[in-house]
């Protein structure tokens, strides 16, 4: 039985949004056919698809069977928010979706521990392959992850490329229609993490290899390596780009389609094959032999005067023999000889020229089905379980992915239909049997009674086909193995001698005069499951026997390819057995996958395409009708609602419609089942609509829902206006209730609450002294239990006193005194903090503020403790000119030309004899500085003749500049005062580099007057500053102490 899921959430509440959606079916459809009421109806079962596809709604089930419209289209359905929508989440309580189907199967394995299997059918084009696709994404995306996952999850997903490349053509009804089928498992391991994964590949069409019907295309590789191949590449294969010039690539006349871009084709290929585990040289050899088959398709034969058969194109069979690495001599004499084996003895027997051009085309499709059959296999061993743990684990399980042809009636049904055919009417079969066990399985679960349900039995036809020694398949094969000229007229008169009775089988010669007229001679017609077809005998015999002769298999032997030497094993040339024909082969593989699926849990997707022109709005109804008949979802349906139409466990049924009886509403406290049985007497079920099982209720007929329905959304204002009365008057009454009570339990509670903690803190205070007064009686030793609390105290104490002190400056010196246990730490902390302190305060300086305190500092660094008048001085800003530039005369600008004045400051020159008071200004540049008298240059002093500078230790601003005067260039020393000493001295030495030039003099200071003569100045305290000429023609300059005012 399949599984489910909860249907209830964790809070109780039940999310059906199936049912939900039963109130707009008007419009959208019912999301499950099962709740058509005229389920019988082909007209009601389209018109609810077309509704569907109309509003983009391309799923819809029919029980647990998906059916999926290909839209044409990109939809805004496939995102990660999607898939986290439907995880984890019940297969009806959200809208169809294949990522729905996806969660339940793999909860399914999970949980019941079984392996399960998806299939996948539809007509080419339908969109299975994509379906495939979603699957493997929403596993590779929602599944738990492990180091494996990643690696695997690439080998799933790039494989598809691969194997579409290979395996996919452009036909009239698809442009990537896969001409083979496949079966996918994907191995999880007891966390549910994909582990490994294995493929089968079915029924490979190889006869497209050598012929294409018109408007069809070989494989995709063939165009893609063409087309995107690097020129390189394709000088190496001795491949031109044009299509046209290969016999087997214009058959079809249809080299190029518009919606096919083989250059992008061709990139995912070649960046897939080296995540599947390809080599270089595994790429190149499998490139080498797809190139083969093109020069394959272009040796041509000719025929001489006594019938002999030769190769006429050279340059093609020498390409041939190099890319399949065999012996050019060999290949010829194989291509147009065969050696026959009769009573032990060997012979060489000559082709005529069909022979020739047969032999060479069943060498193209035997290489190229065995090359895909390797391909596969080595797909295989990238994806398979690397950890051998899991080989014999009881915890890992399976998911099956099979995506397999539908049903084909083409103009021209041929031996490929007839084996798909046959493969469809097996799993139409087995599809009816495991449906009708899980709907049995779950009626004997639940104690209903089963019913038997009448439907047709496709074995009749099955036998038909394959039952031993009267089959189509055993006549077949008789046929080929019969001694003489066998042919497919042969064949279709020994069916009708054989089955001319059979009902469901009809030839031109068994059939009646209307049949006859359109049915031809070389036709059977096989009445399947889902419709008559008619299959035409031609060609029946040679795609059956479909051999390589013996010459031609030696030849692959000895090839030096690797991938053919494994694809043509010496053994097979040796064993004298003949190989079973494809017909066999087909039907054991076919059995053998219907012993897989047996084994497993099966779910279904059902796809169908809306019209053949690949547009997306476009539903064509004729189509659609001819898919649905061919994929039996008719019969699907009626077998589904031969019981009940719908289902529900109990308590799910109840949480939704119990406000329609008062019985139920709003709670039932009863048991769930006697709950249910109330409300359905309560809505006037009659007895034959309904059946309560073990866990749910049973309806028999969509109608009796949908007024149960329609029933709840008439109810639902009533429902609304009693819950809002309701819930007004709780609301109030419950607020009341809550203070009363609040009051109450915040009394006694806080009382309680108040001696708890007073006992708490005294139990905690007496234990903490006993700990502080062990740890102060044991503080000298070392660090132990005893002394833990207590210097874990004072560091702590210390940490957080530092934390509030901290030093909030750079002057500030102030540092709390540590314990000893810190004192290093303390260091460490301090020194941690002082750089943290100057790292804040040097980047928040400004430019300006820098050049100022770099200014200070050089000024600290002469005048601190030397100069009495520098403390005054500390506190003022450095300008940076004490002269506007309106105070500076024009002419004076203009004579220093492009030296410009960084500082100026007024002064008073002393001259050097008579020390006579002169105002001036004294104006420094980058190279000299000047003293101006108004208009004029009195004096120009280079900062490399500037000798020292002179100052006096007391208050006053004079100051001599000494210069070098050996070549009579520079005068002599000037004697000036200024009102801001410190701050010119200060730049005179930064802009001269005479800073360690600067001497502060204690008495006076000696300057030179001429040649060989001094002048003296004599400084004094005073009361005053006063300069005035004194004894010995010194200059005295009297200045009050750092005391006076």
């Amino acid at each position: 039985m399949r599984y489910q899921g909860r249907e209830v959430g964790a809070e109780g509440r039940v999310r059906l949004v199936m049912e939900s959606a039963l109130t707009a079916r008007d419009r959208v459809g019912v999301q499950d056919f099962v709740l058509l009421e005229n389920y019988t109806s082909e007209a009601a079962f389209i018109e609810n698809l077309r509704r569907r596809f109309r509003e983009n709604l391309i799923y819809t089930y029919i029980g647990s069977v998906l059916v999926s419209v290909n839209p044409y289209k990109e939809l805004e359905i496939y995102s990660k928010q999607h898939m986290g929508r439907y995880r984890g989440v019940s297969f009806y309580e959200i809208a169809p979706h294949i990522y729905a189907l996806s969660d339940n199967t793999y909860r399914a394995m999970r949980t019941e521990r079984k392996d399960q299997c998806i299939l996948i059918s539809g007509e080419s084009g339908a969109g299975k392959t994509e379906a495939s696709k979603k699957i493997l994404l929403y596993y590779t995306v929602t599944c738990p992850a492990n180091e494996h996952m990643a690696s695997l999850g690439d080998c799933l997903l790039q494989s598809n490329p691969v194997l579409e490349a290979f395996g996919n053509a452009k036909t009239l009804r698809n442009d990537n229609s896969s001409r083979f089928g496949k079966y996918m498992d994907v191995q999880f391991d007891f966390k549910g993490a994909p582990v490994g994964g294995h493929i089968l590949n079915y029924l490979l069409e190889k006869s497209r290899v050598v012929h294409q019907n018109h408007g069809e295309r070989n494989f995709h590789i063939f165009y893609q390596l063409l087309d995107g191949g690097e020129d390189e590449l394709l000088k190496t294969l001795d491949l031109e780009r044009n299509p046209q010039n290969y016999q087997y690539l214009v058959k079809g006349n249809c080299p190029r389609v518009s919606s096919i871009n083989d250059k992008n084709g061709w990139k995912a290929v070649r960046k897939a094959l080296p995540i599947i585990g390809f080599s270089d040289g595994e790429v190149q050899e499998l490139l080498n032999i797809v190139a083969s088959i093109l020069h394959l398709g272009n040796i041509q034969f000719g025929e001489g005067q006594d019938g002999e058969t030769h190769i006429t194109t050279e340059t093609q069979i020498r390409n041939l023999t190099k890319l399949l690495g065999v012996d050019d001599l060999t290949l010829r004499e194989a291509l147009t000889n065969k050696k026959l084996i009769a009573k032990g003895e060997e012979m060489i027997s000559p082709l005529n020229f069909e022979q020739a051009g047969s032999a060479r085309d069943a060498l193209a499709k035997a290489v190229y089905d065995r090359t895909f059959t390797w391909l596969v296999e080595k797909i295989n061993r990238s994806l398979a379980l690397k950890d051998e743990v899991y080989h014999s684990s009881k915890g890992s399980s399976v998911i099956g992915l099979l995506d397999i042809y539908g049903f084909e009636v083409l103009q021209h049904n041929s031996f490929e239909q007839f084996c798909i055919n046959y493969c469809n009417e097996k799993l139409q079969q087995l599809f009816i049997e495991l449906t009708l066990r899980s709907e049995q399985e779950e009626y004997e679960t639940e104690g209903i009674m089963w019913e038997t349900v009448k439907y047709f039995d496709n074995k009749i036809i099955c036998d038909l086909i394959e039952e031993k020694h009267k089959g189509i398949i055993s006549i077949l094969n008789e046929e080929c193995l019969r001694p003489g000229e066998a042919c497919d007229v042969s064949f279709l008169e020994k069916l009708e001698d054989s089955l001319g009775g059979h009902a469901h089988f009809v030839t031109h010669k068994l059939a009646n005069g209307k049949t006859r007229r359109v049915m031809s001679r070389e036709e059977f017609r096989l009445l399947h499951y889902a419709g008559e077809v008619n299959y035409n005998v031609s060609g029946f015999l040679d795609k059956n026997n479909d051999l390589l002769n013996r010459t031609l298999k030696e030849v692959m032997c000895q090839s030096d390819n690797q991938i053919l030497s494994n694809c043509f094993r010496r053994e097979e040339v040796i064993d004298q057995k003949r190989p079973e024909m494809a017909a066999t082969q087909f039907k054991n593989s076919l059995n053998k996958l219907m012993e897989i699926l047996m084994s497993k849990e099966p779910s279904y997707v059902r796809c169908i395409k809306p019209n053949d022109a690949k547009q997306p709005g476009r539903f064509e109804e004729v189509l659609v009708r001819h898919q649905v008949k061919y994929l039996g979802l008719m019969e699907n349906l009626r077998v589904r609602r031969a019981g009940f139409a719908y289902r529900r466990r109990y308590e799910a049924f109840l949480q939704r419609y119990k406000p329609l009886c008062p019985e139920t509403w709003p709670n039932w406290h009863g048991r769930l089942v006697d709950g249910v049985s109330m409300l359905v007497q309560h809505l006037d079920y009659k007895p034959e609509e309904y059946k309560l099982g073990r866990s749910k209720i049973f309806i028999r007929f969509p109608k009796t829902l949908f007024a149960t329905e329609d029933a709840l959304e008439a109810k639902k204002p009533e429902i609304v206006l009693t819950l809002q009365t309701a819930w007004r008057g709780y609301r109030e009454w419950a607020k009341y209730q809550h203070i009363r009570r609040a009051v109450i339990v915040i009394q006694s509670a806080w009382r309680g609450t108040k001696a708890r903690r007073r006992a708490k803190r005294r139990r905690q205070a007496a234990e903490l002294i006993r700990r502080f007064i062990k740890g102060f009686i044991h503080r000298h030793e070392d660090y132990s239990s005893e002394n833990d609390y207590f210097l874990d105290h004072v560091r702590f104490s210390f940490l957080m006193k530092l934390r509030k002190n901290l030093p909030k400056s750079v002057l500030d010196k102030g540092w709390p005194t540590p314990p000893p246990s810190l004192i290093e730490a303390s260091d460490h902390l301090r020194r941690l903090h002082m750089q943290n302190i100057v790292l804040k305060y040097c980047r928040s300086i400004l430019p300006e503020w820098k050049k100022q305190l770099e200014q200070k500092v050089v000024a600290s660094e002469i005048f601190k403790e030397q100069k009495d008048s520098y403390p005054r001085s500390v506190a003022k800003l450095f300008l940076g000119s004490r002269l506007e530039s309106e105070q500076i005369n024009l002419k004076v600008i203009q004579t220093l030309g492009n030296d410009k004045v960084q500082y100026g400051v007024l002064v008073t020159k002393y001259d050097r004899r008579g020390f006579k008071a002169r105002p001036r200004q004294l104006l420094l540049t980058g190279s000299f500085a000047i003293l101006v008298d108004k208009t004029k240059i009195k004096q120009r002093i280079d900062y490399n003749a500037l000798r020292d500078i002179s100052v006096s230790s007391l208050s006053d601003g004079m100051f001599v500049l000494h210069v070098h005067n050996e070549d009579n260039k520079q005068k002599w020393d000037a004697v000036l005062h200024c009102d801001h000493v410190i701050e010119a001295v200060t730049k005179l030495a930064m802009m001269s580099g005479r800073v360690n030039h600067v001497n502060i003099s204690q008495g006076s200071i000696r300057f030179a007057v001429s040649r060989g003569k001094e002048g003296i100045v004599d400084f004094i305290r005073g009361s005053e500053l006063k300069v005035a000429k004194g004894r010995k023609g010194h200059l005295l300059v009297t200045a009050p102490g750092l005391g006076d005012t």
